[in-house]
Parts: structure tokens; sequence; C-alpha cells
């Protein structure tokens, strides 16, 4: 599966890049379609990469709909959903096209040769719920107006993903400890801007 996905978006790529394609921009939709699945792993996969593009106004569009995820990821990550109107409209530029199909293309040819089915306990039916709550802490983290902080949140997202897809473990249990890493991040972060805004407060009291 992995090997097949990793050739579509390499000749996706190529075509992308070649005269007649010039101009090329992607939606979302459309890289659904270049998958040939529309499932919730899927669809949380790309969310996870969008969200560290440029998009003006996507950001809170995103996590708006990993958090709609999560809240359906107890039907399993095969089920699919329904996808909002607004998103399907999100257009990438044609650099950042390019940039998302080499992404892709990267991702899968990588996954082709590390993942496999192991560890089935961590995707067991029965751990739905607990990795749909795993899902809406990292969108809510990347909800939150943190400097980079929509970086490690979204890497476990993919991971996560991958995980699902592929059946393994090992790659669940690494969005884990990135999405530990993530909500240690943005507690620290939030303490240092807490911190800050209350030594900047104190000087301005002392000036007055």
């Amino acid at each position: 599966m992995s090997k097949r996905l990793a050739a579509t978006f390499r000749r996706a790529a190529r075509k992308q890049a070649s005269c007649d394609a010039a101009g090329l921009q992607l939606t979302l939709p459309g890289l659904l379609h270049l998958h040939g699945s529309d499932s919730a792993a899927v669809l949380l996969l790309l969310l996870a990469l969008f969200s560290g593009t440029p998009i003006a106004g996507a950001g809170t569009v995103l996590a708006f709909v990993i958090l709609a995820l999560a809240w359906r990821w107890h039907r399993g990550a095969d089920a699919t959903p329904r996808l909002p109107e607004r998103l399907g409209r999100l257009v990438l530029s044609e650099a950042w096209s390019r940039r998302c199909l080499h992404a892709l293309s990267w991702l899968y040819g990588t996954s082709a040769r590390v993942l496999r089915a192991r560890w089935a306990l961590l995707y067991h039916p029965r751990t739905h719920v607990g990795w749909g709550l795993w899902i809406g802490l990292m969108g809510v983290l990347i909800l939150l107006p943190l400097p980079l902080g929509n970086v490690l949140p979204s890497l476990s997202l993919i991971l996560l993903s991958l995980g699902w897809m592929f059946r393994d473990g090992v790659a669940l249990l690494s969005s884990a400890v990135v999405g530990i890493g993530a909500v240690g991040f943005a507690l620290t972060t939030v303490h240092l801007l807490a911190d800050w805004a209350h030594t900047g407060l104190s000087w301005l009291q002392r000036l007055a």
C-alpha cells in the first residue's frame, strides 16, 4: 500500500512540475482522490500536514475539524467522515502543492521501508476512545496561538495516522511520545509567556 501511494505521489509531483501542469493548485478533496481513500486516518494525516502550511485563516478551521474527527474516532479510523464545505474550498498555492506532493511521496516511501503490522494491542478497537481523546488533545494544542506550537502536535497526528493506516503499533507509540513532548512544549511556553507578561506589567507599574 505505502509503495503504491509513494509511486502515485511521485507521478503527481512530476506532472505538477511539467510545463503542461504549470499553475496546478491542489485542494484537500484532490489529495484524498490521489489516496484513493477518504477514511478518517487519511483525512487526519492531510489535516496534520495542512496545519503546517501558511494558509490564511485555515489554522482554526483545521483544528476544529481535527476535534470533530476526535469525536468520531470511536467509529474507527476507516469510517468515512464528512468534509466541511469550507475546508473543501481551501487551495494550496503552486509552491505548496509541489512541496506537499514531494512530502507525501517521501512519507509513503519511508513508510514502505519501516512500517509493518505489529503490536496489535495498540490499535485494538477498544483503544479507539483513548486515541480519540489523544487526537482531541493534539487538536487543542494546534488551536492554541503559541509560536511554533503546531509543529509537534501535527507530527504526533501524522505518526498516529500512519500507525492506523499501516497497523503499526510502534508508530502509535511514537505518536504518544511526540505528543507528550508537544504538551511539555505548550506548558513551558505558556509559563514563559505568563512570566514575561508579569514582568512587563511590574515594570509598567514601577514607571507609573
